[in-house]
């Protein structure tokens, strides 16, 4: 008997053409379903920024020549957002504010001002919300640290807390916050 070796016996498997057909067909869906996303992307239907229409009651941005534009005008004008081309407005809030500082006999008294780059409606809804604002405000102060509020980054911190402080209560009250600065017009912390 002569020995067969035992690999020569099973019959080679063909490559079928079916694994090339359902490749093909996957890479077609792949490619094809990419390019169908792509589109509408592009098109706005999905993903990215709609054409929504703007808000009639949102404040507009005033640029230094007196026109008012929407926040999406004034991307599209100008697209590095240079401060120096908007116009600025201040708005000195009456009262001042006195409140004790956290876990301390101290107290802050101070006077705020306010700025920003959009139409008097900011301020129209800061005059309007002006209890729930001041009312966020001393909650803020309250929380505040009297060695903190003795160092310049303190005080710079404090301003931007306030801005946010404000922000957010307009947001809440009226839809739209608008405040880009807060400026103290007197500060005493004892």
């Amino acid at each position: 008997m002569a020995e067969t070796n035992p690999e020569e016996k099973k019959p080679k498997k063909k490559k079928g053409k079916m694994k090339g057909i359902i490749v093909g067909l996957v890479a077609v869906a792949v490619l094809g379903g990419g390019g169908a996303a792509a589109g509408f992307y592009v098109a706005g239907i999905m993903g990215g920024e709609g054409d929504e229409p703007e808000d009639p009651n949102k404040p507009k941005i005033i640029l230094k020549d007196g026109s008012a534009v929407s926040e999406k005008e004034a991307k599209t004008a100008m697209p590095d957002q240079d401060a120096s081309k908007f116009t600025i407005s201040y708005h000195q809030i009456e009262q001042p504010f006195t409140s004790n500082l956290y876990n301390s006999e101290s107290f802050a008294q101070l006077s705020l001002a306010i700025s920003t780059y959009y139409d008097e409606r900011v301020f129209e809804n800061v005059t309007t919300h002006q209890i729930a604002i001041r009312s966020a405000i001393l909650m803020e102060l309250g929380q505040q640290n009297p060695a903190e509020l003795e160092t310049p980054e303190g005080k710079v911190l404090l301003k931007k807390k306030l801005r946010d402080v404000i922000n957010a209560t307009l947001r809440e009250k009226s839809g739209f916050g608008g405040i880009e600065d807060v400026y103290f017009t007197s500060l005493v912390i004892q």
